[in-house]
């Protein structure tokens, strides 16, 4: 037996007691998560400047670097994921990723301080072969970096949700309402780094100095390394207890090994259908799709089954609740795919965006101040907090009394919609950009851009409307795309169900690479020269969002299909 209250179970067997500090470790945790995402967002936002004023890379080398970076780092949680549910648990892979990602910020403040780390710089002109390359040292320790900054993303960012939940009691009133509470303050302090990076600390690197520019975000993730650990004897530390990968595998090897035998016809009732008493996940009725892994239940004569009802080997023998689990993954990795190509729209805003910036007019009025040219990502961000709520408080319920449905509409509706508008920021952009660039081409010029090119005199305000297309698409997308894993996955897989997210956000880094990689060398043969010429004067970026735009309509039919066949766990 067991008495709870709200702040301790306390058992009578050999488990040990769990002391929940709740509010009092969450406000460690809560000051950690704020510090180190101003850290390594202030870090990260200004990086296609950095790279190309700084260490002097052509605009292509820079944003496919920045996409292999970004797709590594979204990659690294799964494999976070797996190693801290299987050997470390939560807490040791939260402290190690901390001090890895400390030491990355601090490499990449080193390049930007010691003028040994990086070229020499020169004044921009339009010939941009005056520039002068990084040497293969310079790039080993700039990679270096990147690399300490993939180990961090990689256990930071499927853990740290999880942690901060697992300091409440979740079969406590007051233990529900922490964790709901924490989720609030995460995303709050989400809002908040971005806001900051996007604005002071990039103001900072670009106007003031790069070396102070990246020390401030260094400083305060020196901050949040040390505000976690000094919490750390208030923590509840969740021991490993392994990944349900291993189950995965076990049921498509048992398939496999037992494809030539065929199915029963009553199958609900002749499939080997045991469910362990301390199981997490629900249990879920059968269902008639994949119906091929359904004979990794098919018990045979060499089968053996235990005392206690299990399978004596489950690289045979698996149960139903298993393979039906296989099939949720298995449904859901069709309607993942898709995001594949919703991502890459929005990569361009952080990459393509920041150059149509640069050889913008970026000043406020008749004033002198410039803004930043990466700051302009503050309106994607502007866009998405300001639509969440509206969203919630008038179009939510307004919806759920015409449709009935819990939300108003389906999250795969929800999801359709954000690729829809992912589609039209493309359109948008390549229409922003035609403008941008004929004012550069036949009116008077502003200057030369910091990485060379005239500055056209479009202001870089009309920049907002693809950026807030950007932020409506991720609004409804990826935030539909978060609670669809979430309730989809079964319960004990929600670690790997965060960590696809971030997968697929980092093949689409990939194929924006690719994109970037196989256009540029292509339209270099064609008769409209090269769409993405250092120069955006002399290039057509607009056919380039054209070409995203594209795959976008064709990946809108692919989602229309997956939805279509799509069956929701538990039907």
């Amino acid at each position: 037996m067991e008495k709870e209250e709200d702040n301790a179970v306390i058992s009578t067997d050999d488990e040990p007691v769990i002391n929940y500090a709740g509010v009092q470790a969450m406000l460690f945790i809560i000051g950690n998560e704020a510090f180190e995402k101003l850290g390594t967002i202030g870090t990260l936002s200004n990086l296609m400047v950095y790279l190309t004023t700084v260490f002097n890379m052509k605009s292509v080398t820079a944003a496919t670097l920045i996409n292999i970076f970004s797709g590594t780092s979204n990659m690294a949680p799964l494999l976070g994921a797996f190693l801290s549910d299987s050997y470390f648990g939560r807490y040791k892979t939260l402290a190690f990723s901390s001090i890895s990602s400390l030491l990355g910020m601090i490499v990449l403040m080193l390049t930007a301080a010691i003028s040994k780390l990086h070229p020499p710089h020169l004044c921009a002109t339009k010939n941009s072969s005056t520039y002068v390359r990084p040497t293969p040292w310079q790039l080993a320790f700039l990679l270096a970096g990147f690399s300490l900054l993939i180990i961090g993303a990689g256990g930071i960012r499927p853990c740290n949700l999880a942690f901060g939940a697992d300091q409440f009691n979740p079969e406590t009133e007051s233990g529900k309402r922490g964790i709901q509470s924490f989720f609030n303050w995460y995303y709050f302090t989400f809002t908040f780094a971005i806001m900051i990076s996007v604005t002071f600390v990039i103001y900072v690197q670009s106007n003031i100095s790069w070396a102070i520019g990246f020390a401030i975000p260094t400083c305060l993730m020196f901050v949040a390394c040390a505000l976690f650990f000094l919490g750390s004897r208030l923590y509840v530390k969740v021991k490993p207890t392994g990944s349900p990968l291993p189950s995965v595998a076990q049921v498509v090897v048992a398939a496999t090994k037992k494809r030539r035998l065929k199915l029963p016809h009553s199958r609900e009732f002749s499939l080997f259908n045991y469910v362990p008493s301390t199981s997490l996940n629900s249990k879920l009725p059968y269902t008639d799709q994949f119906r091929f892994l359904d004979k990794a239940a098919i018990i045979t004569a060499e089968d053996q089954i235990n005392p206690n009802g299990s399978a004596a080997n489950p690289w045979k023998l698996c149960s139903m609740q298993q393979v039906e689990e296989v099939k949720c993954l298995a449904r859901i990795i069709p309607i993942w795919a898709s995001s594949i190509i919703f991502y890459v729209a929005i990569i361009q805003q952080h990459t393509y965006a920041v150059f149509q910036a640069l050889q913008s007019d970026r000043s406020l009025g008749k004033s002198s101040f410039k803004v930043p040219a990466a700051s302009y990502a503050v309106f994607t961000m502007l866009t998405v907090s300001l639509w969440i709520p509206i969203y919630d408080r008038v179009f939510v319920p307004s919806l759920q009394k015409r449709t009935g449905k819990e939300g108003g509409i389906s999250l795969l509706q929800r999801m359709g919609i954000g690729i829809v508008l992912s589609a039209l920021t493309m359109l948008a952009s390549g229409l922003v950009e035609e403008k941008r660039r004929n004012l550069a081409l036949t009116m008077p010029t502003l200057g030369v851009a910091p990485k060379g090119g005239a500055i056209s005199s479009m202001s870089g305000l009309w920049l907002i409307p693809q950026l807030a297309l950007a932020g409506l698409s991720e609004a409804f997308n990826s935030i539909g795309q978060i609670e669809f894993y979430y309730k989809e996955f079964p319960e004990n897989m929600r670690t790997i169900a965060g960590s696809l997210f971030f997968c697929g956000m980092a093949f689409s880094s990939y194929l924006s690479a690719f994109l970037v990689s196989i256009a540029d060398r292509i339209s270099e043969r064609a008769r409209t020269g090269d769409w993405l010429s250092e120069d955006l004067n002399k290039g057509r970026l607009d056919y380039f969002y054209y070409m995203i735009a594209a795959l976008g309509v064709l990946n809108f039919g692919y989602f229309l299909v997956c939805a279509k066949w799509y069956k929701y766990k538990g039907s």
